[in-house]
């Protein structure tokens, strides 16, 4: 089967969130099915010169705008990866998505429209590459107008349309349809409109063949208007084709027994002194005091109303109780970030707060850490309480989405016979925080119990073998219509 698997971010070139890591290890795994993959992003500022034994292999004019297609890997045994290199569009400071204010770049419209029509151009072999997909697998908002505008090609392969965070859905300005060449009849509530703008994220819906998200659970919610983003009428609309994959983790980036960014490695059988080692290489850096028998807890992601962070300032909450140490990692809203820092400096040696990406940094923390805590309001799926499953970090999470599906709750019956991985809490406000960590508090006081939920979470199967395995048979049901 020949897949175009298309995001606008992929890991570990550009990341800023889970979507990168999905589009570097999905493929990864497809490819290793014996799929014949490839992956196609836009080349951001100092990308193509990370991309090894590249070479030019189509260059192709939209709308006025010259892309490059160059083709190449950034490590061993992954399918080839295709940059879409247009300076003028994509080598800028910044994130893949803003300026190094923060503030999202005017043309973002223009930006990811015509990646979307790119990728519609090799989808259909247009470019000259003389290599053309059975099925084209996009990813989010970014991509959605690729979908558009491959149904209105004759002998079009299969699409697939994958949601990663519905509430993320590139509404731009009705006129944006004018610039990027879409047709008139495109704009209407059937189509691409949405409350009267243009919808990237709508356009993907609505004219792809099959639609998936990154678990079943957020599959069920996004159809109800508590969590459908003023998008589940559509999406009821097309039950039919929408299903719920559990995204997977790389389990060789992900494994503490051989993880380089670890003061000391450790697997099931040492994990006690494996962590401990960790945790004083992490207080060290983050200056937190040195270990006290406190339990340490730790966030790590966007700082983001979605993510609960918020909640975390409320005094109610109690990430400032005694016997509780708390360190943070992430960036994303400005208030917040501010609000963090000041929080932090008020707490010195209880409270450490690293605002920014640092991926060394979130494999230490993982590690060191005793609990990490997800106070989502909505989580698609997560991935970084699979991570935690796996270095012995005990998930305490609200019952939402992904982390529904992927972390069992600590209960007498679970804990007896050893399903328990964590502790999870129905209400996202700071009295279910301070539940579920007083929880966590009085398990990690019965170190049997704590033992066996660390056992179990680290003896979990969350690579991306299954989740390749029914993306494959998706693909190959489109071909059979």
């Amino acid at each position: 089967m020949r897949v175009l698997f298309a995001a606008s971010e992929v890991a570990p070139l550009a990341k800023t969130g889970g979507l990168a890591d999905v589009a570097h290890a999905l493929p990864k795994a497809l490819f290793r099915l014996g799929e014949d993959v490839r992956v196609v992003t836009p080349a951001y500022r100092g990308l193509l010169e990370r991309l090894h034994m590249r070479r030019r292999i189509a260059q192709l004019e939209i709308r006025g705008h010259a892309f490059t297609i160059w083709q190449g890997a950034v490590e061993r045994h992954a399918p080839p990866l295709w940059l879409a290199h247009c300076p003028s569009l994509y080598a800028r400071a910044g994130s893949p998505y803003a300026a190094p204010d923060g503030r999202e770049f005017a043309d973002n419209a223009l930006r990811f429209g015509l990646f979307g029509e790119l990728v519609a151009r090799l989808a259909l072999d247009e470019a000259g590459i003389d290599w053309r997909p059975d099925v084209v697998h996009l990813n989010d908002w970014h991509t959605g107008l690729a979908a558009a505008w491959i149904a209105a090609a004759p002998s079009a392969p299969g699409t697939v349309f994958t949601i990663h965070n519905l509430a993320y859905q590139g509404n731009y300005p009705p006129e944006s349809a004018e610039l990027l060449g879409l047709a008139a009849d495109w704009m209407t509530p059937s189509g691409l409109e949405f409350h009267g703008q243009l919808s990237f994220m709508k356009a993907g819906l609505v004219y792809s063949d099959a639609l998936t998200t990154v678990s079943p659970t957020y599959a069920a919610e996004i159809q109800t208007p508590a969590f459908g983003e003023g998008m589940d009428g559509v999406l009821r609309g097309r039950a039919g084709n929408l299903s719920g994959i559990l995204n997977g983790i790389d389990e060789e980036i992900w494994n503490p027994a051989t993880d380089p960014f670890l003061a000391r490695c450790y697997g099931i059988d040492d994990v006690r002194e494996g962590k401990r080692a960790n945790r004083i290489a992490l207080c060290g850096r983050l200056g937190l005091a040195p270990d006290d028998g406190s339990l340490l807890a730790v966030f790590i992601g966007r700082l983001a109303r979605q993510k609960g962070v918020d909640l975390f300032l409320d005094a109610a909450a109690a990430i400032d109780r005694p016997g509780l140490q708390f360190a943070m990692l992430g960036a994303g809203e400005r208030g917040l970030e501010q609000a963090f820092v000041e929080f932090a400096a008020s707490r010195p040696g209880r409270v450490a707060v690293t605002i920014g990406y640092d991926e060394p940094l979130a494999h230490l923390l993982e590690a060191g850490a005793d609990v990490l805590v997800m106070p989502s309001r909505y989580e698609p799926c997560g991935l970084n309480q699979m991570y935690s499953q796996r270095y012995g970090t005990i998930p305490v999470v609200r019952r939402t989405g992904g982390l529904a599906d992927t972390v069992i709750h600590a209960t007498p019956e679970s804990l007896a016979d050893r399903t328990a991985t964590g502790v999870c809490f129905e209400h996202a406000d700071p009295g279910g925080i301070a539940w579920a960590l007083g929880t966590a508090m009085e398990l990690r006081h019965e170190p049997a119990s704590w033992s066996a939920l660390q056992r179990s979470g680290m003896q979990r199967d969350f690579g991306w073998a299954a989740a390749a395995q029914k993306y494959v048979e998706l693909y190959w049901s489109l071909g059979e219509r």
